[in-house]
């Protein structure tokens, strides 16, 4: 495992907050147990508080930890085909693994495991899920190039992982609580309904 890799994790289970390359953009996150760190995390960003963020996992396992259902159905047509990858599920999840803040407030996570070593790697050795919102202030862009990233932004984060993002897309969205299934946002994977 790299310096850098080490790094992260050693910031990450002290409570910090990393910014991070995922297959996507850049992410910036902090440990999804640790409530203080998240409260910095919406600080840092901007983030209002009645919005949440996704959660990245390094499997279905660890997505079923904090999902209350994943049915069958979305396993077969979404996680199944599309994971790893650039697609968030929208779940109900188990509000006593999710904090409030997280979830903004409400019943659901969106769920995404990325395709990228270096995101699976560190989610893998932290154990627990990783906040992956965009390394960027509420409402500015997105960024896909470490070039991108606001120096502003990186001066408040303990720690920036280098690295390279393969897809610079968003994720595309999908809500799997509603029938039939919604597209939020459409991303770097092409997703039809056909419900």
């Amino acid at each position: 495992m790299s310096n850098d890799l080490n790094r992260a994790i050693e910031v990450l289970n002290r409570g910090g907050i990393i910014i991070f390359p995922t297959d996507t953009a850049f992410g910036i996150g902090c440990r999804v147990d640790d409530k203080k760190a998240i409260e910095r995390l919406f600080g840092i960003r901007k983030r209002p508080h009645d919005q949440a963020v996704p959660l990245l996992v390094n499997g279905v396992s660890m997505a079923k930890s904090y999902a209350f259902d994943i049915p069958h159905e979305v396993e077969d047509k979404l996680i199944g085909p599309y994971w790893p990858g650039a697609l968030t599920v929208v779940v109900k999840c188990k509000k006593n693994k999710i904090p409030r803040l997280v979830r903004g407030g409400g019943e659901t996570i969106g769920l995404r495991m990325p395709n990228h070593m270096i995101t699976l790697a560190l989610i893998r050795s932290l154990g627990v899920g990783l906040l992956g919102p965009s390394a960027n202030f509420h409402g500015e862009d997105t960024p896909f190039d470490f070039n991108d990233l606001n120096p502003k932004l990186t001066k408040l984060v303990d720690y920036v992982l280098p690295g390279k993002c393969n897809l610079k897309g968003v994720s595309t969205v999908v809500d799997t609580t509603v029938k039939p299934w919604k597209i939020l946002r459409q991303g770097a994977v092409s997703i039809t309904m056909d419900t």
